[in-house]
């Protein structure tokens, strides 16, 4: 079997191949750009993809093509219906990244709680020094316990996030994208009711028809001054251009995870929020636990060799 792996640098240098490079021939590819991948795949029997696109006319002038391996959960940058008439099987792997999200909207939630930003800056630069006290409470900083966390998509991510909101004290309720997913041990809100009433709201919804700008300027206005906004779901939820607008008019706090456009265009409106204390952006990283990632391998490789015992 010709194994290809188009953009190995997403998996990260630290990984160990060796359990791919056992099922068959591989070639590696670090990165692989739109104008690369069918020249790349041509002679492949699989081919791992993280994000890179694989369309009809790829897969049609890759006669040899069995398998596509989604080193993701994800599965838009296939097509799949075309696969499927192709007889390509398309395999994804979920659930790898559960834990590491969880702990990454924790760690945003915390950052921005306690104003880890600006305590940061005064311990390091010397203003800490010339203090007279030997404490600095300029920032007041408030306890989980006793808020009011919601969450918008309760699936697999959103359940273990409310459970540890709970364990810290916080009162969860919920939002369905769906609208189906009505049975859970939390209360169930409308949108504008959980932004209205809720001190931390968290996203960890898919993005679709449902969920496309969801929070845009005819809703953001309803956040409670001093909240504070996650996103760890997907980039294009919420209205970038409205949410800056909004974050400079007033004082909310937003944890974004995942944009629009990614990597962040330097013409990005968040760049013109003027209190940056109010803004933490990380590049896409909630998934990529070292652990999470070597599950992610593991699923791959899982995922390959059940195909070949086919």
């Amino acid at each position: 079997m010709k194994i290809v792996l188009l953009d190995a640098q997403t998996l990260g240098d630290d990984l160990d191949l060796s359990p791919i490079r056992e099922l068959g021939d591989l070639t590696i590819y670090q990165t692989t750009s739109s104008n690369e991948t069918l020249e790349r795949i041509t002679d492949a029997d699989i081919v791992i993809t993280n994000k890179v696109v694989i369309d009809a006319k790829m897969m049609d002038a890759s006669p040899n093509l069995k398998l596509i391996c989604i080193s993701a959960t994800g599965m838009n940058n296939v097509d799949l219906a075309y696969a499927e008439l192709k007889n390509i099987y398309v395999k994804n792997v979920a659930g790898y990244s559960t834990k590491s999200v969880v702990q990454h909207t924790f760690s945003m939630a915390l950052y921005l709680l306690e104003k880890m930003g600006y305590y940061s800056q005064v311990a390091g630069n010397g203003e800490w020094s010339h203090s007279k006290l030997f404490t600095d409470v300029s920032k007041p900083f408030f306890e989980i316990s006793g808020k009011k966390w919601g969450i918008i998509g309760l699936g697999a991510i959103g359940r273990e996030v409310a459970g540890i909101a709970t364990a810290f004290g916080a009162e969860v309720s919920y939002y369905s994208t769906s609208g189906k997913n009505i049975k859970n041990a939390y209360p169930q809100m409308t949108l504008d009711r959980l932004l209205q009433s809720c001190d931390i709201i968290s996203i960890h919804a898919p993005l679709n028809d449902d969920t496309y700008y969801l929070l845009n300027e005819n809703n953001l206005h309803e956040l409670k001054n001093g909240s504070i906004l996650l996103n760890l779901g997907r980039g294009g939820i919420i209205n970038e251009t409205d949410l800056a607008f909004e974050m400079n008019r007033r004082e909310i706090y937003v944890g974004l995870d995942v944009l629009e456009k990614e990597p962040i265009d330097m013409n990005n409106p968040l760049f013109k929020v003027k209190n940056k204390d109010q803004l933490l952006i990380t590049p896409h990283i909630a998934w990529t636990s070292k652990e999470a990632r070597v599950k992610l391998l593991d699923g791959v490789a899982n995922n390959i060799k059940s195909f070949i015992k086919q």
